[in-house]
C-alpha cells in the first residue's frame, strides 16, 4: 500500500475494470498476507475479515484475470493452505510500482498541500 513520506497524506491505487471489478489496496494486501502466511483464513484473520469475505476476494482475484492468482487447497489429512502464483507475485510487483510511480508524481502536489494544511 501507498505511503508517503509528505506527512500523513496518502494515495491509493485503485484499478476499476469495465466489468465493475476493482483491483486496489485491500486485494493487494490480502495477496501479501496469503504469501505470507500460506492460508485465506489466517490472511482474513491478519485483516480482520470473515473467511468468507477472504475467500470471495481471492474468488474475484481469480475471475479478474486468465492467470490464476492465488491456488488454494481444501483442508484435509495435510490441511489446507493457499500460495500465491507467481502471476500473483507478478501482479503484486506492478501493482506496487505503479503505486511508487503515483507517489513519485505528487511529490510536489503534497508538499504544497500539506504546506496550506490546517493543522491541529
Amino acid at each position: 500500500m501507498s505511503s508517503s513520506s509528505k506527512g500523513d497524506l496518502r494515495t491509493f491505487v485503485r484499478i476499476d475494470f469495465p466489468d465493475k471489478e476493482r483491483l486496489g489496496p485491500g486485494k493487494m494486501q490480502l495477496l501479501e498476507h496469503i504469501r505470507a502466511t500460506g492460508s485465506i483464513s489466517a490472511a482474513g484473520r491478519a485483516m480482520d475479515m470473515s473467511y468468507r469475505r477472504a475467500w470471495l476476494l481471492v474468488s474475484a482475484l481469480n475471475t479478474m484475470f486468465a492467470t490464476q492468482v492465488v491456488d488454494s487447497q481444501r483442508g484435509g489429512k495435510q490441511g489446507g493452505g493457499a500460495v500465491v502464483t507467481e502471476f500473483g507475485e507478478e501482479l503484486l510487483r506492478r501493482y506496487h510500482a505503479m503505486q511508487q510511480r503515483v507517489d513519485t508524481a505528487l511529490t510536489s502536489d503534497f508538499e504544497w498541500l500539506n504546506s496550506n494544511r490546517r493543522h491541529s
